[in-house]
C-alpha cells in the first residue's frame, strides 16, 4: 500500500494505491492553507477506505520544485509517517507527475506548476518508447515570456495553465496544443502509481536522507 502525499504548489494531492487500485484520491486548491489542512485531510483519507498507517508499505511524495513551506509541510507530514512505520520514502519530483499524467503526443511536451509572482517552474519531457515521458534536462524558475521564447522545437503544454497563460501561449502560436485541465492536473494517484512502481524496484530512501528540491532564480 502506497500513500501519496504532493503539496509542492496551491494544489494538494493525496492518494491511497494498493498496486492493483487506487483506493482513494483527494485534490484542491489550498491557497497556502496546507500546514492546517494536511494531515486532517490524511485522517479523513483512511477513514474513508479503512486503511491505517500500520497498512503501509511506503510513502510516495513530490519533492520539487515547488514552494518552500509547501514542500517543507509534506515532507515533514512524510517523514513523520515513515519514521513512525519504518517505511520508506519515494521521492518523485513535481513535473514529473504531471508529465506521467499525460497521453503520448507528436511532440515535445512542457510541464509547468505556477510558482506565483508570475513565474512558474517547467521542464520539458520526450517520449521514450516503453518509458514515458523522459526529462530534458533539469527544470527552471521562468517567466511566460521568456520561457515561450526559448522553445525551438514544436511543444504541447500541460500544469498549472490559467486563462492568462493559455492566452499568451495562443498569442504566441495559435496552433500550439494545451492538454485540457482534467488531463493534465497533477494527480496523486499517479504519484502513487510511481511510487508503488518504484518500491516493487526498490527504488527507495531513507525518511532522513529525502530533500527537497528548490529552484532558484536563473543568474
Amino acid at each position: 500500500m502506497i500513500l501519496a502525499i504532493d503539496t509542492a504548489t496551491d494544489w494538494v494531492g493525496l492518494a491511497l494505491h494498493d498496486g492493483s487500485s487506487v483506493l482513494g484520491e483527494f485534490g484542491w486548491r489550498s491557497r497556502r492553507t496546507q500546514t492546517i489542512e494536511l494531515a486532517p485531510a490524511v485522517a479523513q483519507l483512511w477513514a474513508r477506505t479503512g486503511v491505517s498507517a500500520s497498512d503501509l508499505n511506503a510513502i510516495a511524495v513530490a519533492i520539487g520544485p515547488g514552494s518552500y513551506t509547501g514542500l517543507r509541510v509534506g515532507l515533514a507530514l512524510a517523514k513523520g509517517i515513515a519514521l513512525g512505520q519504518k517505511l520508506p520514502l519515494i521521492g518523485v519530483p513535481t513535473l514529473d507527475i504531471v508529465a506521467a499524467s499525460v497521453h503520448r503526443l507528436d511532440t515535445d511536451l512542457v510541464a509547468l506548476a505556477q510558482a506565483g509572482r508570475s513565474r512558474l517552474w517547467a521542464g520539458q519531457y520526450r517520449w521514450a518508447d516503453k518509458r514515458g515521458w523522459e526529462p530534458e534536462g533539469d527544470p527552471v524558475l521562468t517567466q511566460w515570456d521568456d520561457l515561450i521564447g526559448r522553445l525551438q522545437v514544436p511543444v504541447a503544454f500541460a500544469g498549472e495553465i490559467d486563462a492568462t497563460a493559455a492566452k499568451l501561449i495562443r498569442r504566441a502560436n495559435r496552433s500550439a496544443h494545451i492538454v485540457a485541465p482534467a488531463g493534465s492536473v497533477r494527480r496523486a494517484a499517479v504519484l502513487a502509481e510511481i511510487g508503488f512502481a518504484r518500491w516493487k524496484k526498490q527504488q527507495v530512501t531513507d525518511a532522513d536522507a529525502l530533500a527537497p528540491v528548490y529552484l532558484r532564480e536563473p543568474g
